[in-house]
């Protein structure tokens, strides 16, 4: 039975199941809104699917870390859909799990933090979240988008995104219409990508994890700019009516790493090549000439390189220097700067 709160809880109806609180609906004014910990003695453990939806006047939402549950909404409508005027979530530590439709089509969110606990984001949580800018996403999740997706579909600010290892199931239309997203980091984890994960993404490279075992037909659709896609591991099953995952686009070439197999001269319908730099250091072109540090680089011929330098090999410092193409299959790099640093390293990666 629906309960109106007091005090801290005056603004809410909830139930209670052993001894533990849902709130099914939100009542007060609106604005910067702090959801408590504790009502009536009793403590807040779960946010309904349709606790919020549509309220316009909402504006910020703290959860506390009480709550472990942010039910499935409906189809796409859940606990904080369509609150238009949401500008600021902070989600609680021990969220575990972010239900159906949570926030889709809150237009005026702009940044998510979702932690560490969670591991699941359920179908259409983030959808239609236009002006998304920054997500980062736990390192205990799972499931993007469990039950048929959708889970970021629509965030049409959002320019970049990395999916933690933790991730086996990147599930369908994931990041569909995502159509300013350029970087994306899949760490090695996830086993399969969904159908449509990325259609219409402004990605123009892409590194694939060893761990991909399969990808839904037209995951990579209309990615018009995409011109590498690079795969760290075995061939992944292409699943689906069609074993497209790149149409309309002509300009992608598919990059795979020695010692994978199932690769052939094609893979989905595009350019397959082995991707195979590697600096010489035995041919006489390694060591100081005409003061400048360098080495030649050889592999299969005219496949794309960048050459990167650090003063350390910890931490982030590695910057590029040089971005080119092994034209017939080698290529002479040298580093002028080479004097400038007490050591420098160097390493060959993919765009």
């Amino acid at each position: 039975l629906p309960l109106s709160g007091r005090l801290r809880g005056e603004d809410f109806q909830y139930t209670i199941t052993n001894g533990s609180i849902t709130i099914t609906n939100y009542i007060g004014p609106g604005g910067n809104v702090a959801i408590p910990a504790i009502i009536d003695g009793l403590p807040v453990t779960a946010i309904g699917g349709s606790a919020f939806t549509g309220n316009t006047s909402l504006s910020a939402i703290t959860i506390p870390d009480s709550v472990t549950n942010i039910e499935d909404g409906g189809f796409i409508a859940g606990a904080f859909a369509l609150c238009g005027a949401l500008t600021n979530v902070s989600l609680g530590t021990h969220v575990v799990y972010i239900g159906g439709g949570s926030f889709d089509a809150c237009t005026a969110l702009t940044r998510v933090s979702i932690p560490d606990r969670v591991t699941t984001i359920g179908q259409f949580a983030f959808a239609g979240c236009s002006s998304l800018t920054e997500v980062k996403i736990g390192k205990s999740v799972t499931q993007l988008g469990a039950g048929i997706g959708y889970a970021f579909e629509y965030c049409t600010s959002l320019a970049s995104v990395v999916v933690p290892g933790s991730v086996t199931n990147l599930g369908a239309y994931a990041f569909f219409g995502c159509v300013n997203l350029a970087n994306v980091v899949i760490e090695n984890g996830p086993t399969y990508i969904g159908a449509h994960a990325f259609t219409g993404a402004a990605l123009t490279n892409v590194t694939l994890p060893a761990s991909l075992a399969t990808i839904g037909n037209w995951a990579f659709e209309s990615c018009s700019n995409l011109v590498g896609v690079y795969f760290k591991g075995n061939a992944p099953a292409v699943v689906g009516f069609w074993s497209d995952l790149f149409l309309p686009s002509n300009n992608v070439t598919v990059y795979y790493m020695p010692g994978t197999t199932g690769w052939g001269l094609t893979y989905a319908g595009v350019p397959a090549m082995l991707w195979n730099p590697q600096a010489q250091t035995t041919d006489g072109s390694f060591g100081v000439r005409q003061d400048q540090f360098g080495f030649n680089i050889a592999g299969t011929a005219d496949i794309p390189v960048v050459i990167e330098a650090s003063a350390g090999l910890a931490g982030d410092s590695w910057i590029p220097l040089q971005t080119c193409t092994l034209t017939n299959g080698l290529l002479y790099f040298s580093d002028p700067q080479w004097k400038n640093y007490p050591e420098r390293f160097y390493r060959i990666r993919s765009p």
